[in-house]
């Protein structure tokens, strides 16, 4: 067997020879899956950009776009890193530090807010903090399951969620240890010789590829009382700073892509340690890099909102709320950069 760090297994690689994170902004570069070969133009963009479109979209993105979400803290409140949500969106007021400080042990991860979007596990609809996220843009329903990063006690409830979603992507928006902060525990086998033996499942590590900017790790999962197996794709992006936003937003755009460029069947899973802050970020850039690829119109603020219906708290602070916005201006400057 080939050396995991070399490996380039055509289910992990984007292109014929080429890393994924080789990939840069040009949303005109083919996003093919794995049995596709490379061309110049993308197929979603066989009709040219429109480029008027996309100056419309710049246009409306006006400096303060952002500030009509939230609102500044008033001088009564004693801790400025607080921002209260506006409107429908009111209910909810977070620290702005609260999510750096959490590891997935403290109290701050959010009970699903609505039992409709709860993620049930099994026939008993036995309970695991996860909510199913569904988000509609110019007609198009994402579908998501957004969840605490696992602990040591719901390692195998975890595995039994991606199982019964059918879901073959895991994109992971933490390291499992931020600042001295353990923020996710190790819910994967770290040898190729040696799986993850649970109480109903078995967990293989197949084969992984670490990158600049996040690492690419290939599980089997087979159920043990049925022998079911099923391959699933997790994705971990390490470049997330242990305070604020990435610095730059094109690793986490690139990121992004390649995380939907590999989603094949069921919900794309998405984790952070609470489940809330990144991945909302992760789940917003996604919608509306989609309706980008679509030449579709898109509207961040109501994206955030039907997040925030589903699952209470998505996109957790202002700095989250403002890196949505800067991704995608970089995305937009770069499309209108190539016309």
């Amino acid at each position: 067997m080939s050396s995991p760090r070399d490996f380039r297994a055509e289910s992990v690689k984007d292109y014929e020879g080429s890393d994924p994170e080789a990939e840069d902004l040009n949303f005109r570069e083919t996003l093919p899956s794995s049995s596709q070969k490379s061309t110049r133009r993308s197929k979603v963009f066989e009709n040219k950009v429109n480029s008027e479109k996309v100056k419309l979209s710049l246009q409306n993105f006006s400096h303060n776009s952002h500030e009509d979400f939230s609102e500044a803290p008033s001088e009564s409140d004693s801790n400025p890193s607080m921002w209260t949500a506006r409107g429908r969106l009111r209910r909810d007021r977070w620290s702005s530090e609260d999510e750096e400080r959490a590891g997935p042990s403290q109290a701050v991860s959010p009970l699903p807010s609505d039992d409709s979007t709860r993620v049930p596990l099994g026939k008993s609809k036995d309970y695991i903090n996860a909510s199913y996220i569904r988000i509609v843009n110019c007609g198009e329903e994402y579908f998501y399951i957004a969840t605490q990063g696992p602990l040591l006690s719901t390692v195998d409830d975890f595995w039994q969620m991606v199982l019964e979603n059918n879901s073959n992507v895991i994109a992971m928006i933490t390291r499992e240890i931020e600042g001295g902060v353990i923020k996710c525990c190790q819910y994967w086998p770290i040898s190729l010789k040696k799986p993850l033996e649970l109480k109903h499942f078995r967990v293989s590590l197949e084969n992984y590829q670490i990158l600049n900017y996040f690492i690419i790790r290939m599980f089997q999962v087979v159920e043990k009382s049925t022998g079911t197996s099923h391959s699933v794709k997790q994705l971990q992006f390490t470049k997330w700073p242990d305070h604020g936003t990435p610095a730059s937003a094109d690793s986490f755009i690139t990121y992004v892509r390649y995380a939907r460029k590999s989603h094949l069947t069921g919900p794309m899973i998405v984790h952070c340690s609470a489940g809330i802050g990144r991945s909302g970020v992760f789940v917003c850039a996604d919608v509306v890099f989609c309706a980008i690829v679509k030449n579709c119109s898109f509207n961040i603020m109501d994206i955030v909102a039907q997040m925030r219906e589903q699952r209470s708290g998505m996109v957790q602070t202002r700095e989250q709320y403002h890196f949505c916005y800067s991704i995608v201006l970089e995305v937009l400057r770069k499309l209108l950069t190539l016309d």
